[in-house]
């Protein structure tokens, strides 16, 4: 009777663990700042961009190649006119500072071939 009782709970057990594998591998997650496109095995590259959060796909048949989209300072060496500025690195150069985006259109087309 007992031996029935623990049989029972160990297959359970182990159809509990491969539900929750395959549950597992099929949600994936898009930080923010970042975007994703979905690689089908079958279909290619999908069109779709998806935004940042938590997301569901076919395992094995889909994959997701997430793109980081946050903008990033440079520094842009500049000659200027000024002489001897202390917060200048050498004398008569400086350095302008901006955000550029990332290149690229931000689509599915970046991973497809011509």
């Amino acid at each position: 009777m007992a031996a029935k009782v623990f049989e029972s709970i160990g297959k359970l057990g182990l159809g509990l663990a491969v539900a929750g594998g395959v549950v597992n591998s099929a949600l994936y997650n898009v930080d923010a700042g970042h975007r994703a496109v979905i690689f089908d095995r079958f279909r290619g590259v999908q069109d779709v961009v998806v935004g940042e959060g938590t997301h569901f796909l076919i395992p094995w048949v889909q994959k997701p190649i997430i793109f980081d989209c946050r903008s990033r300072p440079r520094n842009i060496p500049v000659i200027t006119g000024s002489k001897g500025e202390p917060w200048h690195g050498e004398r008569g150069t400086g350095a302008a500072q901006g955000l550029f985006p990332p290149a690229g259109s931000g689509d599915g087309a970046l991973k497809q071939r011509p």
